[in-house]
C-alpha cells in the first residue's frame, strides 16, 4: 500500500493513493472533494483482492492547486499521465459526477489498451447545461449561483451542499451524519478555490457526446432516482443511449452521494458488474 505523486507535463503534482494487487479499479471523485470521497470503496474492493487506485483531480485535495487547466481535456491528460506512471492495464474506471465525465473523455482518448471497463455514477455526461439542442439541461444562472456562493463564502457553502441535497439529508425522515457533512466539508476546503471555481465550468458546460460514442468498453450507469445535483432523466438516461455498450440501474429514493448513504448496495453492484463477463 502507497501514496504519491505523478508530475505532469506542465509541472502539475497529481496525488494518488494506491493500495494493493491485483486487477486496478481507479476511482474519480466529483467536484469539489478528493480521493477520500471513495473511502468505503477502497476498502472493500480492496478486501476482495483489487488494487485501488484514487487520485486527487488538479487544484483539489492534496494536488497543486493550479490556476490554468481545471477543464476536461487536461483533467483526461492527467489521468493518462498516472495511468502511464502505475501502468495500468485492464482496470476499470469508476467515476462519480464531476468524475464520471473525467472518466468518460479519459476512455474515449487516452484509455485504449488500458482500459476494461467503465462504471459512472450519479455523472455528468452527456451535458448538464441548457442549450437549443438540451432542452432538459440546467440553465445557465443555476451555475453561476454556485460560483456566486463560492466566491462570497466557500466554507458556509460546503456545509450547506452536504447538510441538503447531496446526500438528502434535508428529506423528510433522512438519517442524518454529521460525520458525512464535516467530511465533505473537510475535502472542499483542501482544495483551491480558484481551481474549483473553474471546475464548475467544466463540469457544466463540457458536452461529452462524442465520447459517448466512441467508447466500446462496457460500462455500467448507476443514478440515484432522487438525485437532485444531476438529473437521472437529463444525464444517465441520455448516455446510455449513446453508448455502444451500457447498464442503466436506477435506485429509488436514493440521492446523489449514494456511494456513501448506500455503500453497501453500490459496492455489491459494482462488485457483480466487474466481475461479469462482457
Amino acid at each position: 500500500m502507497s501514496s504519491g505523486f505523478v508530475r505532469t507535463s506542465d509541472g502539475t503534482e497529481i496525488f494518488y493513493k494506491d493500495w494493493g494487487k491485483g486487477q486496478p479499479i481507479v476511482f474519480h471523485h466529483g467536484w469539489p472533494l478528493t480521493a477520500d470521497e471513495w473511502d468505503g470503496q477502497m476498502l472493500f474492493f480492496l478486501q476482495n483482492g483489487y488494487r485501488v487506485i484514487a487520485h486527487d483531480r488538479r487544484g483539489h485535495g492534496r494536488s497543486t492547486q493550479t490556476d490554468d487547466g481545471n477543464e476536461m481535456d487536461t483533467y483526461a491528460t492527467d489521468i493518462a499521465a498516472l495511468a502511464k506512471h502505475l501502468d495500468l492495464k485492464d482496470a476499470v474506471h469508476v467515476g462519480h459526477s464531476t468524475g464520471g465525465g473525467e472518466v468518460t473523455r479519459y476512455v474515449a482518448r487516452h484509455g485504449n489498451g488500458r482500459v476494461a471497463k467503465a462504471v459512472l455514477i450519479g455523472a455528468v455526461p452527456p451535458t448538464m447545461l441548457q442549450t437549443v439542442s438540451n432542452p432538459g439541461g440546467q440553465p445557465p444562472q443555476a451555475f453561476d449561483g454556485l460560483r456566486k456562493a463560492l466566491a462570497e463564502n466557500r466554507a458556509q457553502f460546503f456545509l450547506d451542499i452536504p447538510a441538503g441535497p447531496f446526500y438528502g439529508f434535508n428529506r423528510p425522515g433522512a438519517t442524518i451524519s454529521e460525520g458525512a457533512i464535516r467530511n465533505w466539508w473537510r475535502q472542499g476546503m483542501m482544495g483551491g478555490a480558484k481551481a474549483q471555481y473553474d471546475c464548475i465550468k467544466a463540469f457544466s458546460e463540457t458536452d461529452f457526446t462524442d465520447d459517448l460514442k466512441a467508447i466500446t468498453a462496457p460500462t455500467l450507469l448507476l443514478h440515484g432516482e432522487d438525485d437532485r445535483i444531476v438529473s437521472v432523466d437529463n444525464s444517465a438516461r441520455l448516455a446510455g443511449k449513446l453508448l455502444k455498450n451500457s447498464v442503466l440501474k436506477t435506485y429509488k429514493g436514493f440521492p446523489h452521494g449514494m456511494a456513501t448513504t448506500h455503500a453497501d448496495i453500490i459496492n455489491a453492484d459494482l462488485l457483480a458488474f466487474i466481475k461479469s463477463v462482457g
